[in-house]
């Protein structure tokens, strides 16, 4: 190879280039997504060598929101059953104190005297011994 001026390559070139006419889209915007894979920004290759990542991470996703709505049911089941807890504890309670008053010794004569017709005796009660030798 020579070394040539850039005069005499110029003028071996034919000339290549025509006037450039606008082209015009006869359709409408392709939109965001139709944008990237035209201009791009992101081939069609790289987007379906980054297919499985993607499907990974909506499976993540509808993995944490299952979780979610899980945690929420077992939250809403504990508070029931606390409700529930409260609820028996004051009835055991009410029960018990039910159970102390009439288990007192004036409301139990108060009610065999009047369901089963006994009284309390006046009298003291009697003594029995038994002699060593009849035994």
């Amino acid at each position: 190879m020579t070394n040539r001026l850039k005069t005499e390559i110029e003028e071996e070139q034919p000339e290549l280039e025509a006037p450039k006419v606008k082209e015009e889209k006869t359709s409408s915007s392709p939109g965001f997504f139709g944008n990237l894979f035209q201009k791009g920004a992101i081939s069609k290759e790289a987007a379906t060598e980054a297919l499985p990542f993607i499907i990974f991470l909506a499976f993540l996703g509808m993995i944490y929101i299952g979780n979610r709505h899980s945690a929420e049911k077992n939250i809403r089941k504990i508070d029931k059953l606390n409700k529930e807890v409260k609820e028996l504890s004051w009835d055991f309670k009410t029960l018990k104190a039910d159970l102390m008053f009439r288990s007192k010794e004036t409301e139990v004569m108060q009610r065999v005297d009047t369901l089963l017709g006994l009284k309390v005796s006046v009298e003291p009660p009697l003594k029995l011994k038994l002699d060593q030798d009849e035994h």
